[in-house]
């Protein structure tokens, strides 16, 4: 997803615990400690959890790693180690993507959460410099409280020679070590973009990741 327009055109699993008993000639058979279970995989949005459009949106498979039309946005940013993505759409020129990645400590998570959040809040810079025909405004749109917080951002472009336009809807949150990003994408301008459904459809998205 190079730009807001790419964007548009674009699990649990557990392990079973055993018992195992241990006989002894001249002793009684005892129970061998359960096997841990293994945790479960962060819990991705379904299709309905999406702000609603004017057709019904659609979801993918769950991939693992990064997609390969990745983010323009928060391209090399997120590591491919730990991380699973699930893309969206609807028959409409609207589409979204969630990633999520598990890292390795809460301080590594909390390190990523913070670089993202800033590759968002420089994205419309670093797209105006590889095409300087884009016209638009990114703005910040305050903090979701849940978990450790989650983060929203807008970016609304426009190509003046072509007379399009495009608005972007973006988000950071963190669960302890999981960090989910989400991008939402459609024709048109911020006005008529759904920001209140995108900020309740980021507060599910952190709230169901464990």
């Amino acid at each position: 997803m190079r730009t807001t327009r790419t964007l548009r055109t674009a699990l649990l699993t557990t392990a079973a615990a055993g018992l195992a008993a241990t006989a002894l000639s001249t002793a009684p058979v005892s129970a061998a400690p359960a096997a841990r279970t293994a945790p479960a995989a962060p819990a991705f949005l379904s299709a309905a959890q999406w702000p609603a459009s004017h057709t019904p949106w659609t979801d993918g498979p769950v991939r693992q790693g990064l997609p390969e039309d990745g983010s323009f946005c928060t391209a090399g940013t997120t590591p491919a180690s730990g991380t699973r993505h699930r893309d969206f759409r609807t028959e409409l020129d609207t589409g979204a993507r969630q990633t999520i990645t598990v890292a390795p400590t809460t301080a590594k998570a909390k390190a990523l959460a913070a670089e993202l959040r800033t590759a968002l809040a420089t994205c419309l810079e670093r797209m105006k410099e590889q095409d300087p025909g884009i016209e638009g405004v990114s703005k910040y749109h305050g903090r979701v409280n849940v978990e450790e917080g989650a983060y929203v951002y807008s970016i609304d472009t426009s190509y003046p020679e072509v007379g399009s336009t495009d608005i972007g809807l973006y988000a950071v949150g963190r669960d302890g070590r999981t960090v989910t990003v989400l991008e939402w994408g459609q024709l048109g301008d911020l006005d008529g973009a759904p920001l209140k459904g995108f900020k309740k459809t980021t507060a599910t998205a952190v709230a169901k990741l464990h």
